[in-house]
């Protein structure tokens, strides 16, 4: 049986990063549903060393799950089982209308939209003491975000608070803003000007990665991604919080750096390789109108506003679908839904392309003629395509719900 189960529903690209991870380590695992674990994935002999929950929607997962199936991660934890929680997952952990209550703090929300644009490295003040801390990192580290939640603290809880924020890294960006490039003193004339306050010093002292028991089970939560790929610090801790749960020594080695775009075609599937061809045309595009640009070999950029992140999604999970030698299962599956597949993703790809070149126009006539395209209109092409931001929706959320399933099913027998 597998050592870990991933949550898989609702993991879009994130949970891509976290089994890459388990891959090049040799650690064994399995992708889980909600429906599995609603079913008893987490009891009798299936029962795992550790259940790593990844990154993306927290409200959508707990819906996954249901009711069975939060009582029965509770009842796993409960019973001495161990709990992982990143971003997404750290939030489906949390107290509150959609939590499991693993841990008795809940989410705290945002007053300014902006300051929950956060993405890349932060030094990070650790609590070195901790056994939950590899001793190689010392009281310090650095770690990344990608748009990360925050913690809404209780007193006297049983919390250990094992990481919080100091200043960011070279590679920290506010919305699609390189902190970096920016002058000295930039933000502080800005808030003085106009009275926009980007600065990101609010997070300073904030709680960004906790632990806690439940029960018999110890919950660790983190809003860092410490699967990302190539990241020492992060990797390094990781691996340590694995060892612990596994009983012996992994991680010594970053996760390999993930160049999406370089990944080979095993599956040569002519509905899949249009997909990413597709894709690629749809970055191009936004890549030559200064609408999205390659962040890093896994993770693009976006103009504020564009659905980059949804597009990253798309990509990653078709290459990486591509990536695989099919099963009898999968082999099923895309049988049926493929030739769905391949309408949306030919209305995704017409859509998104106008959608993307209304865009530029809209930003090039602005200040000449800033009714010329109606942002109404740019609203509903977007709602159409990806829904509205906090909630998926469109032909996207369609796409990638059969891309979700169909890398289920290569990974998995069923």
């Amino acid at each position: 049986m597998s050592s870990i189960h991933i949550y898989w529903d609702e993991s879009h690209f994130w949970g891509l990063l976290l089994r890459r991870a388990l891959e090049a380590w040799g650690v064994p695992h399995r992708l889980v549903r909600g429906t599995e674990i609603a079913q008893g994935a987490l009891a009798g002999k299936s029962r795992p060393q550790a259940l790593v929950v990844p990154g993306g929607r927290a409200r959508g997962k707990a819906d996954r799950l249901g009711p069975e199936g939060m009582n029965a991660v509770r009842e796993y934890v409960r019973s001495g089982g161990t709990y992982i929680g990143f971003c997404g997952g750290t939030g489906l952990a949390l107290t509150g209308t959609h939590g499991l209550g693993l841990s008795p703090w809940s989410r705290r929300g945002y007053r300014n939209r902006l300051h929950h644009f956060l993405s890349g490295h932060v030094q990070v003040d650790l609590a070195a003491s901790s056994d939950l801390v590899p001793d190689e990192l010392g009281d310090s580290a650095l770690i990344p975000v990608w748009w990360p939640g925050r913690f809404a603290q209780a007193d006297n809880d049983g919390v250990e608070v094992l990481a919080r924020y100091n200043t960011p890294g070279p590679d920290f960006w506010v919305a699609d803003l390189n902190l970096r490039t920016l002058p000295k003193g930039t933000m502080a004339d800005w808030e003085a000007l106009y009275g926009i306050h980007i600065n990101p010093d609010f997070l300073t002292g904030l709680p960004c990665v906790t632990g806690n028991s439940y029960g018999k089970g110890r919950v660790f939560l983190s809003y860092a991604h410490l699967e990302t790929p190539a990241s020492r610090d992060a990797n390094r801790w990781l691996g340590h919080i694995l060892s612990r749960v596994l009983g012996t020594e992994i991680g010594h080695e970053p996760v390999p750096a993930w160049v999406v775009a370089s990944r080979p075609v095993r599956w040569q599937d002519p509905v899949l390789m249009a997909a990413r061809k597709s894709l690629e045309d749809i970055i191009e595009t936004g890549r030559n109108h200064f609408l999205l640009f390659w962040r890093n070999s896994w993770l693009l950029g976006w103009r504020r506003g564009i659905p980059g992140a949804g597009i990253n999604s798309l990509y990653s999970l078709v290459c990486e679908s591509l990536a695989r030698l099919p099963n009898d299962s999968a082999l099923e599956y895309w049988e049926r839904t493929g030739p769905k597949f391949r309408v949306l993703m030919e209305l995704l790809g017409s859509g998104l392309t106008g959608y993307l070149l209304a865009e530029r126009l809209a930003m090039t006539v602005f200040h000449s003629s800033p009714e010329a395209v109606s942002p109404q209109a740019l609203r509903e092409q977007r709602r159409a395509l990806f829904g509205l931001p906090p909630e998926p929706g469109g032909i996207h959320a369609d796409l990638v719900s059969m891309l979700e399933e169909l890398y289920w099913r290569l990974c998995t027998t069923v």
